[in-house]
Formats: structure tokens, sequence, C-alpha cells
């Protein structure tokens, strides 16, 4: 059963999307039901957190209440979803 969580986004992602917002708050049981309602707020937006395979996309890192996590990870009430673009450099 979704619950609310709230969903912190990098600047370079919501650059990319008019009117997106840095923090948001939405109510979902899972990364995936995330990447749904964002998309449904900012249509695009899951493509281009997530691949075809369905999974979370290589250069992406998503993480829960600090843990690293994928697609199916469940979400407890109020957690705190962190969504990064990797770094990479040389």
């Amino acid at each position: 059963m979704p619950c609310p969580v709230t969903v912190w986004l990098p600047a370079s992602l919501v650059a990319l999307f008019p009117g997106a917002r840095r923090q948001v708050e939405l109510d979902a049981a899972s990364v995936d039901e995330v990447m749904d309602e964002l998309d449904a707020l900012w249509p695009g937006m899951r493509d281009r957190l997530c691949d075809s395979r369905p999974a979370v996309r290589k250069h992406i890192n998503v993480f829960v209440e600090g843990e690293k996590a994928v697609l199916d990870t469940p979400l407890p009430p109020g957690a705190e979803i962190t969504i990064l673009t990797a770094i990479s450099g040389g």
C-alpha cells in the first residue's frame, strides 16, 4: 500500500523538467512506484532514470534511507529517497 515518502532529486535532472522541484512528497510503496509518480508529474522523467530492462540506469544512484536501492526496493512510511547522478572524471 502506498505511503507518504520524500524524494530528493538532483539539480541536473530538475533543470530538464520545467516546474520540477528538488524535493517532492509522493505516495509510493516501492522505488518503482516513485518512478511512476515522478513520471506522472513530469512526463519523460522515468525514461531519464530507468532503462528498458526495467532497471535504474547505470549512471543514476537511488538511495532509500541512505542505502542503495533498486526498483523493487520497498519503502517504509516516511522514507527519504535520494536520487543522484553518478559523478565521473579523470
